[in-house]
């Protein structure tokens, strides 16, 4: 690897991780606003990001109009991306925060079985036995049985990751539509304070001072997380940085003993290392795809 690339790659991992701590900070601030509905956090979560996303394309003049080919992909993008930050939301008010966040990150995964079923791509036995991993990793965390109190939310939480996977398997066909990264970002955060605000006008919870600027914090946490995230993406591709992504299992986990005084059983922390395991090897698996083909191509030039 030369100097450049292997600087490009250390960028690229430096700013995911940041990506991963202010997506952890936002899961804490959602929990520090304290009793008011998720609807309402979401809304205030997205207006921030709206905003952001807003500027960023006014300053760069990027237009807003999408092409007719891409605008329902863009619509299911924002529909399943709202029900997965509502779901991800309830979980973190209702469950540890650890628990919430490594639920959120099967979101990886579901998108597999997404770009199979609406992308029609193939999914190999390889990935079919991770996906597999994942999942007995989620049972762990959710630990179902109707003696647990936590179930329903914990349910909640895994259609979080589902909306998500979901979500992302829509940005990976509208990227290859053209459609830019910031208008996604734009219509997706306004779609979505859009959707809630029938119920935010009829159900307004009254809000202190103090946990407006804790909701504002966390729509900060999360435009910030959303662009690291991106700036990530523009040093080196997915494919050999997204797994520095589950940094944020760790920063949700110290954060939540450090605030909150939580602290995970074993089942769940089975649960954990069951889920980064099953991406880690799938990590290694594809960079070891990709040589491989590169190879390939070499032998063959």
């Amino acid at each position: 690897m030369s100097d450049q690339k292997q600087d490009n790659y250390m960028q690229g991992v430096v700013m995911i991780i940041l990506s991963a701590f202010c997506f952890a900070c936002m899961n804490v601030m959602v929990r520090l606003a304290g009793d008011i509905p998720s609807i309402q956090k979401s809304f205030f979560r997205n207006l921030v990001a709206a905003g952001f996303a807003g500027v960023i394309l006014w300053r760069e003049h990027v237009p807003l109009q999408v092409e007719k080919k891409a605008r329902m992909s863009l619509a299911v993008r924002c529909v399943f991306g709202t029900i997965g930050i509502l779901c991800n939301f309830y979980a973190v008010d209702h469950l540890l925060v650890a628990d919430a966040s490594i639920l959120n990150k099967l979101s990886p995964f579901f998108a597999i079985i997404f770009s199979y079923l609406l992308l029609k791509e193939r999914i190999t036995l390889f990935q079919a036995i991770c996906v597999g991993t994942a999942f007995a990793g989620c049972l762990f965390v959710v630990k179902p049985g109707f003696e647990n109190t936590a179930l329903f939310p914990a349910i909640i939480g895994v259609c979080g990751g589902l909306g998500a996977g979901v979500a992302y398997t829509m940005v990976r066909r509208l990227g290859s539509m053209g459609v830019r990264g910031p208008v996604i970002v734009f219509y997706f955060s306004l779609s979505s304070c859009l959707i809630v605000t029938p119920w935010i006008a009829f159900h307004f919870s009254p809000m202190s001072f103090g946990q407006i600027l804790t909701l504002l914090g966390a729509g900060l946490c999360a435009a910030g997380g959303q662009f690291s995230i991106t700036k990530a993406y523009t040093y080196a591709p997915a494919r050999k940085i997204s797994i520095y992504d589950y940094s944020q299992i760790i920063f949700a986990t110290v954060l939540g003993y450090v605030i909150f005084g939580e602290v995970p059983d074993r089942y769940s922390i089975v649960g954990y290392i069951l889920i980064v395991a099953a991406s880690l090897v799938m990590f290694l698996y594809n960079r070891r795809a990709e040589k491989a083909e590169k190879d390939r191509q070499g032998e063959n030039a």
